[in-house]
């Protein structure tokens, strides 16, 4: 089969992207400029597997190239994950947000209308907002309630792909993924944030003082990829066409529940580390917890959570360390890269 990955060099892209080529597909990623950063999949695949990748050179928000490229190629099915994805963000510039998710989201979506192309749109738990603490686990039946300008303009395409499908105009369905983390997921993001200030004390990089948000809040996390073997099974599924699906665990923590599991796996005990308070890493509107209820994912496709979250903590600690660490040797060999 042939498929295409918006978002091939984010965060879920390249992990999708593995998976794909090891189940024999063929995969074409969208890459927006020409500037190499497909060289940047390599911390997460092989040069081989970089080596089989097909890259597109367009932006999203550009109708007539996403069109052509899309009726020339044909693809079985497409992924969709380009996003601009980070919830603070979000605030403090909505209007780039919306111009992100939501423009390039209609011109595929449009380009795809009466074709026989697949096409998966990844929108989010942060649709719900904060209702998990009114509604209790959260259903795909439950009402869009979204508490930031990224929840909302994920909730317009997803409302939008619900009507096209629901009208016979687009072949696809919609994935709300919900907590999940693993290598290669930014700094600025909860957890990762966690591991790699915890990668750098560990080198000696940083003092033992870990700066840290709301610890507080309550989420169900799994690995990254375990969430785009959900999205892989959806596509082979047939039955899957005009539906949402919750992608989720079910084991629901506090924050500070997985920063302990960080401390751990760097060979620390909590008590060694002092966490401070950094008002700059709260959202201006916070949600408290959010569960998810993924049984008709469940029913369909069997998926489940494969990878331990103690796994998955030292795997996401494990690529910072190597991250430091090559810079470091760059460093020595070069003068002075820059070190994160």
């Amino acid at each position: 089969m042939k498929y295409l990955i918006t978002g091939i060099t984010g965060f879920a892209g390249p992990h999708l992207a593995q998976l794909l080529l090891r189940h024999g597909h063929e995969v074409h990623g969208i890459v927006r400029t020409p500037n190499g950063r497909q060289n940047d999949l390599l911390d997460i695949i092989s040069p081989e597997e970089l080596g089989r990748l097909n890259f597109h050179h367009l932006d999203l928000k550009h109708f007539y190239g996403i069109n052509k490229l899309l009726q020339k190629e044909k693809f079985d099915g497409v992924f969709h994950l380009a996003a601009q994805s980070h919830p603070p963000t979000s605030f403090v510039d909505p209007i780039l947000t919306f111009d992100e998710n939501v423009k390039g989201s209609i011109n595929l979506i449009t380009s795809l209308e009466k074709s026989n192309t697949k096409f998966m749109f990844c929108s989010t738990s942060e649709v719900y907002g904060d209702s998990c603490k009114h509604t209790g686990v959260l259903t795909t039946k439950d009402p869009l309630s979204p508490s930031n300008p990224y929840g909302a303009s994920k909730a317009a395409i997803d409302l939008y792909m619900q009507e096209r499908m629901r009208n016979g105009f687009l072949k696809g369905f919609v994935t709300r993924a919900f907590s999940h983390t693993g290598p290669r997921r930014g700094f600025n993001f909860s957890i990762s944030s966690d591991a790699y200030q915890i990668a750098k004390m560990k080198l000696g990089l940083q003092p033992k003082t870990l700066q840290v948000g709301n610890l507080e809040t309550e989420r169900v996390v799994i690995d990254v990829r375990d969430c785009v073997n959900a999205y892989y099974l959806l596509m082979q599924s047939d039955e899957a066409t005009g539906h949402v699906f919750n992608v989720c665990g079910e084991d629901v923590h506090k924050m500070q529940y997985f920063t302990d599991l960080l401390v751990r796996s760097a060979g620390f005990v909590p008590e060694d580390i002092i966490q401070e308070i950094n008002p700059d890493f709260y959202r201006p509107i916070d949600i408290d917890i959010q569960i998810g209820d993924c049984s008709t994912l469940r029913n369909l496709t069997g998926w489940k959570p494969e990878i331990p979250i103690e796994v998955t903590m030292g795997d996401l600690l494990e690529y910072w360390l190597k991250k430091f660490q090559n810079s470091i040797k760059k460093k020595k060999k070069n003068g002075n890269p820059t070190l994160f």
